[in-house]
């Protein structure tokens, strides 16, 4: 199989993100106007019923360097939560601690992403308890 050009493989994913998507996620470039390479983007997860993070609207930073997606992008929660595969003082999320994400491919999407994300939130061992409203230290990339 070929090899897609990162930029369409990226302007393939904001077309879909600025279709909407499921309701639960959703995500697009965080300055379209001065990001022509497509590295910076936002995206936000709406915290799962019936979970601790019932009721809030996460923030996460996501970078796609110039090898994605060959190359997983960096994730970072903007929002403050305490979840196993989250950097309690950073807020970057470790692919290696999140169903999905653990094996990276390059079919992977950053919707694929932050769906993976809202599914550890619905599991058992992230039930723990959330801090009160407030932020991560903002990434630096």
């Amino acid at each position: 199989m070929a090899d897609i050009p990162r930029n369409f493989v990226l302007l393939n994913e904001l077309e879909l993100g600025e279709k909407g998507g499921d309701g639960r996620c959703s995500y697009g470039l965080e300055d379209p106007d001065n990001d022509m390479l497509m590295h910076h983007w936002i995206g936000s997860i709406f915290g799962p019923q019936h979970t601790p993070f019932d009721g809030q609207l996460y923030e996460l930073k996501i970078h796609c360097g110039d090898q994605y997606p060959k190359q997983q992008p960096r994730v970072w929660f903007v929002s403050q939560v305490n979840m196993p595969g989250v950097n309690q003082h950073t807020g970057e999320v470790n692919f290696v601690e999140i169903d999905g994400l653990e094996r990276w491919k390059p079919t992977h999407s950053i919707a694929f992403v932050l769906k993976c994300l809202y599914n550890k939130m619905l599991r058992r061992e992230s039930r723990l308890p959330q801090p009160v409203e407030s932020k991560f230290p903002t990434p630096t990339v």
